[in-house]
C-alpha cells in the first residue's frame, strides 16, 4: 500500500456491499442501459436551444455583426463577454485533472472525469465567439501567422484575439489528450463487457487494443504526471493571455496590472461551481451518491470560498487603485460602475461573486447539496455579469460625453448565448451517455484505502489488534503476579 489515510477521514467511497465488481457495475451501467426519462428531456431541451443557437450564428454570418445590440461606442458586447465566461468555466477541469494529481490529492478520482469533459466543451463553445466576432469567418485566416506568399504584401495580423487563438488552441489540445488517455482503460472494460460485436469493435477501437498489462500502466502515469506538468501552467497562461485582451489597452477600467491573477482565480471559482451543478445534477440523476459524495462537494465548496475570497479582494483592489492613481478618468470609470446606468449588473455581481459563497465558511453550509446547487449557479450568474461590466461599462461612457451610449442586446446576442449553453449540455449528455462519467480505475486505486468498507475493516483489525495487546498485557501481569505470591 503506497498510501496510508487515517480512519477518521470521511471515506471517499460510501455505501455497504461495495465491491470491484459492484464499482464497474455501477459506473458502466450508464453506458449499457437505456437513458432515463430526465435525460431525454434535458437532451431535448438542450438539442432544441443548440438549434436557436445555431440558427442565430448562420444569421449572423449571413447579415453581418450589425445584427447584434453593438453601437459606435460599445463594439465589445456580449460576443466578449460569454467567450471569457466560457474560457473561465473551462479552467476548473484542467485544475482538478493536473494540479490535484501532481499533489496527489485522492477527493479528485470521482469528479475529475466529467470536469475534464467540461473543460473541452466550454472550450469548444468559447472558440466560436473569436470567429463569429469577425463578421466575415472566410476572413479568419488573417489572424494566423503562415508565410509570405504573396510578394510585397504582407498580412499584419489585425486583432489581438490572435492571443487567444494561440492560448485556445494549446489548451484544448492538451485538455483532450489528458481526458481521452484517461478514458483508454475504461473503454478497454466496457469493451471487456460487451456483448455486441459492434459495440465490441467501437470501443476496442477507441482503447487503441488497451490489455492492461504492467507495463502499459506504467507507461499510462508517466503519460498522465507528464501531461499535468504542461497543463499546470496552462491553467495560469490561458487566462492571463485572455486578460492581456483588455489590460494592454489605454481604456480606463481595462488598463490595470492586476487582470491577469484577478482572472485567473475567477476562472477557477467559475469552474468550480459549474462542475458543481454539473455534478449534482449527474450523481442524482445517474444514481453515483456512492462515488459523488458529501466529501467531493465539500472539498470543491473549500476551494470556490478561497478564490471567492480573492476575487472580492481585487474588487477592492481595483477601487483603492482607482481612488490613489487621481487619475481623473480612472476614477469615474469605477464610480460609473456602482452607481452609473448599470448600478444593477455591479450588484448582481458583488452579491452573487463576494458575498453568497462567504456562507461556505460554515461547515453546515459546506456540505448542504440543494443549498450549494443554488449557490454554484448564482457564482455562474455572477461570474458572467463581472465580465459584462467589466467589458460594457468601461465602453459604454468613454473619454468622449458625445458618444455616451446604453447598449441593449438584440435578439441575435441572446440566441447566440442560448445556443452555446445549449451546446455545451448536448454535448455533456452524450458523454454522459456514452462514456463513463468517473473514472472506473481511478475510483479502484483509492478502494482498499478510502472506501467506507476498507474503513470498517481498517477499525476491525485496530479493534482485535487492542483487544489481543489488552489479552497479552493481562496474561503478562498475571504471570507476574503468580511470581510475587510465590516468592512470598
Amino acid at each position: 500500500m503506497s498510501h496510508y489515510e487515517s480512519p477518521i477521514r470521511e471515506p471517499l467511497i460510501q455505501g455497504d456491499n461495495i465491491t470491484y465488481t459492484k464499482i464497474t457495475d455501477d459506473i458502466v451501467a450508464t453506458t449499457e442501459k437505456a437513458p432515463p426519462l430526465s435525460w431525454w428531456i434535458g437532451f431535448i431541451i438542450s438539442a432544441i436551444c443548440a438549434g436557436i443557437g445555431v440558427v442565430a450564428i448562420l444569421w449572423t454570418i449571413w447579415q453581418g455583426i450589425g445584427t447584434w445590440g453593438l453601437n459606435k461606442t460599445v463594439n465589445w458586447a456580449w460576443d466578449i463577454t460569454n467567450f471569457v465566461w466560457w474560457v473561465g468555466i473551462g479552467h476548473a477541469g484542467t485544475l482538478i485533472s493536473a494540479v490535484l494529481l501532481l499533489f496527489r490529492q485522492k477527493w479528485r478520482t470521482g469528479i475529475n472525469r466529467a470536469a475534464e469533459a467540461m473543460t473541452i466543451f466550454a472550450v469548444i463553445c468559447a472558440g466560436l465567439f473569436p470567429l463569429i466576432h469577425m463578421g466575415r469567418l472566410w476572413m479568419g485566416f488573417f489572424i494566423f501567422p503562415y508565410p509570405n506568399t504573396r510578394g510585397p504584401l504582407w498580412v499584419n495580423f489585425n486583432s489581438p484575439l490572435l492571443w487567444d487563438v494561440f492560448a485556445i488552441s494549446t489548451y484544448l489540445t492538451v485538455s483532450l489528450l489528458f481526458w481521452y488517455s484517461g478514458l483508454m482503460p475504461d473503454f478497454a472494460t466496457i469493451r471487456d463487457r460487451s456483448k455486441g460485436n459492434v459495440r465490441k469493435y467501437i470501443y476496442n477501437s477507441l482503447s487503441f487494443g488497451w490489455t492492461g498489462t504492467a507495463k502499459q500502466w506504467q507507461r499510462f502515469e508517466s503519460l498522465s504526471l507528464i501531461l499535468a506538468g504542461l497543463a499546470t501552467p496552462l491553467v495560469l497562461s490561458v487566462h492571463t493571455i485572455v486578460s492581456f485582451d483588455f489590460a494592454t489597452s489605454v481604456i480606463p477600467g481595462w488598463h490595470t496590472t492586476i487582470f491577469p491573477p484577478y482572472f485567473v482565480a475567477g476562472a477557477i471559482f467559475s469552474g468550480f461551481a459549474m462542475v458543481e451543478t454539473l455534478m449534482i445534477i449527474t450523481r442524482k440523476v445517474l444514481k453515483l451518491e456512492n462515488y459523488i459524495t458529501v466529501g467531493h462537494i465539500e472539498s470543491m465548496n473549500k476551494i470556490i470560498v478561497l478564490t471567492g475570497s480573492i476575487v472580492g479582494v481585487a474588487y477592492i483592489t481595483e477601487l483603492v487603485i482607482a481612488w490613489y492613481s487621481g487619475y481623473l478618468y480612472e476614477q469615474y470609470a469605477f464610480a460609473n460602475r456602482a452607481t452609473g446606468e448599470y448600478w444593477w449588473a455591479y450588484a448582481i455581481m458583488m452579491t452573487c461573486n463576494v458575498l453568497t459563497p462567504q456562507l461556505y465558511w460554515i461547515k453546515k453550509f459546506r456540505r448542504n447539496i440543494a443549498l450549494t446547487f443554488v449557490l454554484s449557479i448564482f457564482v455562474n450568474i455572477g461570474m458572467w455579469f463581472e465580465r459584462f461590466v467589466i467589458i460594457v461599462t468601461s465602453l459604454h461612457n468613454d473619454f468622449l460625453p458625445s458618444s455616451w451610449l446604453y447598449f441593449l442586446p438584440s435578439w441575435v446576442d441572446v440566441a447566440i448565448y442560448i445556443g452555446t449553453l445549449g451546446i455545451f449540455m448536448t454535448l455533456f449528455l452524450l458523454f454522459a451517455r456514452a462514456f463513463p462519467v468517473i473514472a472506473i480505475a481511478e475510483v479502484k486505486s483509492i478502494f482498499s484505502i478510502s472506501s467506507a468498507q476498507a474503513r470498517k475493516e481498517q477499525l476491525e483489525k485496530h479493534k482485535r489488534f487492542e483487544a489481543n495487546y489488552s489479552e497479552s498485557i493481562g496474561a503478562e501481569y498475571a504471570k507476574k503476579d503468580v511470581h510475587d505470591t510465590n516468592n512470598i
